[in-house]
């Protein structure tokens, strides 16, 4: 049914913008009123007829509204009374609604709003039915039921609306009278239907009732609370003064500082169960028992771990490269593998810690590394160090009933870092040793499992706590003694020893200018020439790493810092040939190619743990009965290599030219100088074979060429680890050729730039192919020899102008 709307004619009269309360007509409403141009509005409403428009704002905090910004429907009310509030504009004012009317148009907004307007009559409603009179009851019901639960109005108020039975009336005075959103009067305002406006007043009505009837709910509930939290606090307070009479009163201050750190803490519930339990055991012991001294550590313990605090790590990938580009030179694959994984972590923040295993000789800088990483990351940093822990118990930690109890190194780690995402670095992890107490190595499996070390258990704690959010980090020497479950769970990333133009260049950027700031030099007192740094180098260190040669700095430092302080210089301005003054004679000489090529003198190449050696193999032939002599402190392996290359020569005996029977009229002497020193591989087999060859032959081995390789029983050369130390080892002895097996070629990338320019290498996979190469031959006896062997061995890299010219590392 439309509506149908009876419009007096329009008039023009003042307009008062409300804000956030709306009137009815036939209603009194009371209101301040404080815009200049609203009080000019009253002035003249009263200046005239007294008749006023009131009509609410949409947005009851804007100062000055537009005609966009007022609703359509209004009261045209009538001003009752107007008083001034002395000491400021506002007046207070109250108004009588007469009838509902329509906004057409603002006509003027100078000196105040004026609009015209229509009047809106209600729809003649008829008879009163059983419909109307049922929702006037409702209507009364809800209203009385209202004014109980809402105490904003007076009993009284109701009566004045029973005697009633016009809808338009009752439905008006209840909207005045009851608390309503803004919306909820606007249409009710624009309703001019009077049943259906007692309709809408029952709905929004019931709704209010439901709202208030559960804030009531939640109002007694907190007046119970609060009235058991009132009687906690007395009898507590009782309580207080009772226990200080009896002088028990910080123990319980201490349990409840307990509690609340538990509490505050927000604990899984496992967690936190378990620690109120162990409260409320602690509770019912006497403060100065042994057994409340163990649950209070222990408490101390757990409450002081980084359960959810963590660090902000640093993404800024940029940042990190020039970081760890500050702290070390060189070790690129390191650095690599540290931008690659704060890469994925700015593509998946979700992802957990890692564990890397740096492995390299002593003096390289693993420690260092780590550190770095943790500085470049903005993790927090604990360091562990593993050699020569035997018990189990230092990884996983002790039960607590134990006297003396106390967590591992793991949690212990996590509590010294303060952080829940640390790095942590396990310092020497090949050093663990196990015995009757346990196997460390075993109780880490857990730690270093990221499938499972979200919820690590350490024996002292008996919680599980989460390490999945822990970069671990492991150093290592060698991994031969690591096991190999745990090396599983490892990515290792080899550190080789460095060059000598690494060594150099790690000098002049980073050890001289730390060594110089630690003795008081500045940078124009103590100057180090390039050539005496190699000197250096070369004449008082040999090692893989650079801790020797700091130290040898730190010695120059100190001689200057005595000349400086005695006055006998300013400044030092060190150049080669000035350092025996200071470091006295040197402790090493190099090594240095041979004057000749000679017989039965081959020049192998080792590893050792200060990196790269060269290894002379001598032979020498004498008759006999076929003794085979095997002398330079050699282990196994290197006793079965010389066993494998005599028998593959007497295999060979024929197209070698040798005597077949010379394992039966000759004794064989195979030599390593330099007996005091252990030696032990199967690299040295090829070296063994030529030498024995040249011997056997009495060919020239050539001085220039150094090999590397293990043989078998049929010559075939497999291949052999090491080769970047070995490489410079050859390097430093001048050597110009170096055989390695054709498997090795995949590592000849990872090969020092300088040493690739300066050396020829020789893939060989057979002992035929390098006699050519290795042995001095007369051009007739090659020629011949060619006629009878295999082709020759390929040289496969050759650096030319592609490359820097070659540097003597020994000058």
């Amino acid at each position: 049914m439309e509506e149908v709307i009876k419009i007096d004619k329009s008039e023009v009269m003042p307009l008062l913008p409300l804000r956030g309360i709306s009137i009815f007509p036939g209603m009194l409403l009371n209101f301040d009123v404080e815009r200049s141009i609203s009080v000019t509005a009253l002035n003249t409403a009263l200046g005239s007829d007294q008749l006023i428009f009131l009509v609410a704002q949409k947005d009851a905090a804007k100062e000055m509204p537009a005609e966009d910004d007022l609703y359509r429907i209004g009261t045209i009310c009538r001003v009752k009374q107007l008083l001034r509030v002395p000491g400021g504009p506002m007046v207070r004012v109250m108004v009588e609604g007469i009838r509902r009317a329509k906004l057409i148009n603002l006509t003027s907004e100078s000196p105040c709003f004026f609009a015209k307007i229509e009047s809106i009559f209600d729809e003649p409603c008829e008879t009163l039915g059983v419909r109307t009179e049922a929702l006037l009851r409702r209507c009364y019901g809800l209203f009385d039921e209202y004014i109980s639960l809402s105490g904003t109005a007076s009993p009284e108020t109701l009566a004045s609306i029973v005697s009633r039975d016009d809808p338009g009336y009752v439905s008006d005075f209840v909207a005045q009278n009851v608390y309503l959103r803004h919306s909820q009067k606007q249409i009710l305002l624009a309703e001019t239907n009077p049943v259906r406006r007692l309709e809408l007043v029952n709905r929004f009505l019931k709704r209010e009732i439901d709202i208030l009837s559960i804030e009531q709910g939640l109002q007694e509930r907190a007046h119970e609370q609060l009235s058991r939290n009132h009687r906690t606090y007395f009898l507590r307070e009782q309580m207080k003064l009772i226990q200080a009479e009896l002088g028990e009163g910080d123990e319980q201050n201490e349990l409840e500082e307990y509690r609340e750190k538990i509490v505050d803490m927000e604990f899984e519930a496992e967690v936190e169960e378990k620690l109120l339990k162990e409260v409320t055991r602690l509770s019912k012991q006497h403060h100065s028992s042994s057994e409340a001294a163990v649950i209070r550590n222990y408490l101390d313990i757990v409450l002081e771990l980084p359960w959810k605090k963590t660090t902000r790590e640093t993404l800024d990938i940029a940042k990190a490269k020039k970081i760890l580009d500050d702290d070390h030179f060189g070790l690129e694959k390191v650095k690599e593998r540290v931008i690659e994984f704060l890469a994925v972590r700015q593509l998946a923040p979700g992802m957990k810690g890692g564990v890397l295993c740096l492995v390299g000789p002593p003096g390289v800088g693993k420690t260092s590394v780590a550190i770095s990483i943790a500085r470049a990351t903005n993790r927090k940093l604990a360091r562990l160090s593993l050699g020569g822990v035997h018990d189990e118990s230092e990884i996983r930690g002790h039960r607590k009933t134990y006297v003396g109890a106390m967590p591992g190194r793991i949690i212990n780690g996590m509590s010294q870092a303060k952080s829940k995402n640390p790095v942590l670095l396990l310092d020497e992890i090949d050093k663990l040793g196990s015995d009757f107490r346990g196997d460390p190595s075993a109780a880490l499996l857990e730690a270093l499992d990221g499938e499972q070390n979200y919820a690590f258990r350490d024996h002292f704690l008996e919680l599980p706590y989460d390490l999945s959010d822990v970069f671990f980090i492991t150093t290592a020497n060698t991994t031969d003694t690591i096991p190999r479950p745990l090396l599983d769970r490892m990515e290792v990333i080899p550190i080789g020893s460095y060059t000598d133009e690494e060594k150099l260049q790690i000098a002049k950027r980073h050890l001289l200018p730390k060594q110089r700031k630690k003795h008081g030099l500045k940078a124009v007192q103590l100057k180090l020439s390039d050539d005496a740094i190699r000197e250096i180098i070369a004449l008082y260190t040999r090692e893989s790493g650079v801790r020797i040669l700091e130290r040898e700095i730190a010695a120059v430092c100190r001689k200057t810092a005595v000349l400086i302080a005695e006055e006998k210089c300013k400044s030092q301005n060190i150049k080669s040939g000035m350092l025996e003054a200071m470091l006295g004679a040197p402790r090493y000489k190099p090594d240095i190619a041979r004057s000749a090529d000679e017989v039965g003198l081959v020049r192998g190449l080792a590893w050792t743990s200060v990196g790269g050696e060269t290894l002379d193999v001598e032979v020498g032939i004498v008759p006999g009965s076929g003794k085979l002599e095997l002398t330079g402190n050699l282990g196994n392996v290197m006793k079965e290599s010389a066993h494998a290359a005599i028998t593959y020569i007497r295999s060979r005996s024929d197209v070698l030219g040798i005597d077949s029977d010379f394992y039966k009229n000759k004794d064989i002497h195979i030599h390593f100088p330099e007996g005091a020193v252990p030696k032990d591989g199967p690299s040295a087999g090829m070296a063994i074979c030529v030498a024995v060859i040249s011997a056997l032959t009495n060919t020239p081995a050539r001085r220039d060429v150094a090999m590397t390789g293990e043989i078998t029983l049929r010559g075939r050369i497999l291949p052999i680890g090491g080769l970047r130390e070995k490489t410079m080892a050859a390097l430093r002895a001048e050597a110009h050729t170096v055989i390695i097996p054709s498997d090795n070629e995949k590592d000849i990338e990872e090969i020092d730039q300088t040493v690739r320019g300066a050396l020829n290498f020789v893939l060989a996979d057979h002992v035929d192919n390098i006699l050519d190469i290795a042995l001095a031959r007369t051009p007739t006896a090659a020629t011949d020899d060619k006629a009878n062997s295999r082709k020759r061995a390929e040289i496969v890299i050759q650096d030319s102008a592609e490359h820097s010219a070659p540097v003597n590392m020994c000058q």
